[in-house]
């Protein structure tokens, strides 16, 4: 077992330097890609089981995945370190999932969840304007504006108001300022909360947020499996690719730029979601959201210029 640890625990080191010489761009362009795939996750893991089931056998796949990979990390690691990167993950996974897919689940339309959950750089941006006190340029809140302005041309055929009771529209909300609070905290923290490397975070984010999940999972029902082949699809897809892929790049994209910059880079999120629904579920898709996506696309880049200036 010790063996295995080792060569585990040097591949992920091989595994962070590599990524470390990937140009930031890719990284960002992967990360909108996987991102998105959380959502068409959701959308067909509704039809094969309880969204809080699905989320749940999501985080404990990954942690019995990456547990080879971490476990001398996690071993070394002092109890306050874990603590704190526990907490973090906690905000940034638990938190966020339960308020967009709770709420979808609660009857809230699947296009006004993700235009909510959308708003993370306007959010990531007031938080570090008024918390932090930390200035941002003019054309970084052109940028920002334009972006959303793109999000909702793209989104805007998607919109309507569903029957969910009044509050659960803020799940998504209070989803979104969860994981802004929580990318703001690690970014704060900087080397102090980087200590473990990106999968041991992974892990025990995802170890966190199982047993979050695993109460509101177990408060609706019984945790075990569903015994069919759209629960085990949609349990692999959420895995792989919406939590090692998309929070995995969500971290390294934060570790290597800024969190506005990261957060503004989803404004693309939209408009590739509905281009895997086309394909996926044969969606139509309009003018509207390639105009949308563009659009978005230009704020990203006067985001990008205005932090670089």
């Amino acid at each position: 077992m010790n063996t295995i640890a080792r060569v585990a625990s040097s591949r992920h080191r091989a595994l962070a330097q590599w990524l470390n010489y990937l140009p930031l761009p890719l990284l960002e362009a992967a990360l909108v890609v996987s991102w998105s795939s959380g959502f068409i996750g959701a959308r067909f893991s509704i039809d094969h089981a309880r969204p809080m089931l699905v989320v749940f056998w999501r985080c404990v796949l990954v942690t019995l995945i990456l547990l080879p990979f971490v476990a001398r990390s996690l071993r070394r690691a002092s109890p306050a370190v874990l603590l704190e990167n526990a907490s973090i993950g906690l905000l940034a996974m638990a938190g966020y999932l339960y308020g967009v897919v709770q709420g979808i689940a609660l009857g809230v339309p699947a296009g006004l969840a993700a235009l909510l959950a959308d708003l993370l750089p306007i959010g990531m941006a007031l938080l570090t304007t008024l918390v932090l006190r930390q200035r941002l340029g003019r054309r970084v809140w052109l940028g920002l504006a334009v972006g959303l302005s793109g999000v909702l041309l793209v989104t805007w055929d998607a919109l309507a108001w569903g029957g969910a009771p009044p509050w659960a529209y803020g799940l998504p909300l209070l989803g979104m300022l969860s994981l802004a609070i929580a990318t703001l905290w690690k970014r704060q923290r900087g080397a102090a909360a980087n200590a473990l490397g990106l999968l041991p975070n992974l892990w025990l984010q995802c170890g966190i947020s199982g047993i979050a999940f695993a109460f509101v999972a177990g408060s609706e029902g019984s945790l075990l499996p569903v015994v069919n082949s759209g629960f085990a699809l949609s349990v692999l897809w959420t895995a792989g690719l919406a939590t090692l892929g998309g929070y995995g790049l969500y971290w390294v994209c934060v570790n290597r730029s800024s969190p506005t910059r990261v957060a503004s880079v989803l404004y693309l999120s939209p408009g590739v979601t509905l281009l895997w629904a086309w394909v996926m579920f044969d969606e139509p898709l309009s003018a509207w959201m390639v105009l949308g996506t563009a659009v978005s696309a230009v704020g990203i880049g006067l985001v990008v210029r205005g932090e670089s200036r």
